[in-house]
């Protein structure tokens, strides 16, 4: 398939997921709520920016006080901009660890359906619950600490003329989708003995196409205040499915589970 066709096959994913999870309407209505908790925090946090963002923007740009009007007016509507899209970046992918450790165990179960329902489920892994919890604490913590360092480096990209308008959101949905994804995918490749991050990695790259494709969507979706309510639990059936197609269906639980 051409990379476009893959692309466009990742983007199905959402509907395939959407019409799993509406076959157990109770599991899909539970996945809801840690989204949900969560919305209502994170748009606590951006109202609050949007009603300093004035002031934020003056204290970041003392230099233009003494400009002319129209220049130092353009020059601090491309850093609020540049902030914005900086801001949501670190949003969604704070967004999605913090959900994702609400509701571990919701999403584990929609994930465990999604695997019955389309056949060759692995086997429970067997691991302790403080290694596993330890385990996905480490990682969503280096997953954002990595969000957080990507995030500065595209806000200071953001003031830059054009490139900061154009590129840099571009660069930031792709590559804020690429990061939910390696946590969307988590839960169905621990399952089969893939517990490292560069397990996801590795899978991932193999079919990136296809991986963006559904990532992408999914970090503009998550991006609406209160959409993720419907669409995290879609996106961790989706997920589910994109990492049986990444891993292959048959594909069984290494013996010796490896360390993160």
């Amino acid at each position: 398939m051409s990379a476009v066709g893959e692309f466009f096959a990742g983007t199905a994913l959402l509907a395939r997921g959407l019409g799993l999870i509406v076959q157990r309407r109770r599991l899909f209505l539970l996945g809801a709520l840690p989204p949900l908790i969560t919305s209502v925090l994170f748009t606590a946090v951006l109202v609050t920016l949007f009603t300093q963002l004035e002031q934020l923007v003056g204290w970041l740009t003392p230099f233009a006080d003494g400009w002319a009007p129209e220049v130092a007016t353009s020059v601090r509507v491309v850093v609020g901009l540049a902030v914005v899209a900086g801001a949501a970046l670190l949003m969604v992918i704070t967004f999605s660890a913090l959900t994702l450790a609400l509701g571990a165990p919701l999403y584990d179960k929609i994930s465990e359906f999604v695997d019955d329902e389309l056949g060759d489920a692995p086997p429970p892994l067997e691991e302790p619950l403080a290694r596993s919890l330890g385990r996905s604490l480490r990682q969503s913590l280096a997953l954002i600490g990595v969000a957080v360092l990507v995030g500065l480096l595209l806000l200071v990209a953001g003031f830059v003329p054009v490139v900061g308008q154009t590129v840099v959101p571009v660069v930031s949905a792709v590559f804020g989708g690429w990061m939910l994804c390696t946590e969307l995918i988590g839960s169905a490749f621990e399952r089969r003995g893939q517990l490292r991050l560069a397990d996801r990695r590795a899978a991932m790259r193999r079919r990136r196409a296809r991986v963006l494709g559904f990532a992408v969507p999914t970090f503009l979706l998550l991006a609406v205040p209160f959409a993720a309510v419907v669409v995290f639990p879609v996106a961790t059936a989706a997920g589910t499915v994109l990492a049986r197609e990444l891993l292959g269906a048959d594909h069984r639980r290494q013996s010796a589970a490896r360390p993160s």
